[in-house]
């Protein structure tokens, strides 16, 4: 059984900061992209950061210079820097588990962390 598991959510105010885990169980980790997505009220989900499995990143505009993702591959884990947080920040923050292997789509969703940016 797959399993992804996010922590770290929490309110928090304009200008700090904000580190979200994501501890996964049942898959290959080291084979996986990793990523983390938000959903805010009203809007799409949309990806936030993503790292590879040869720990190639890559960031949303909107977040680039003030978020950072890595990974541990002997922990199975994948962390979300926030620093610098906005009151956009604020959404449902979701972890992601991604591995194509043709013509398989592996593809797993944690159940999501709030993170509220606000004074």
């Amino acid at each position: 059984q797959v399993r992804l598991v996010e922590s770290g959510g929490g309110l928090v105010q304009p200008g700090g900061s904000l580190r979200l885990s994501c501890a996964a169980s049942g898959i290959t980790f080291y084979l996986y992209t990793m990523g983390w997505y938000r959903q805010a009220p009203g809007k799409q989900r949309e990806l936030v950061a993503a790292i590879t499995s040869g720990s190639i990143t890559n960031y949303a505009d909107s977040v680039k210079g003030r978020f950072t993702i890595s990974r541990d591959n002997a922990k199975n884990t994948v962390d979300l820097q926030m620093d610098s947080l906005k009151v956009d920040d604020t959404a449902v923050y979701y972890c992601n588990a991604l591995r194509i292997a043709p013509p398989v789509k592996f593809d797993y969703w944690g159940q999501g962390t709030q993170v509220t940016v606000s004074s």
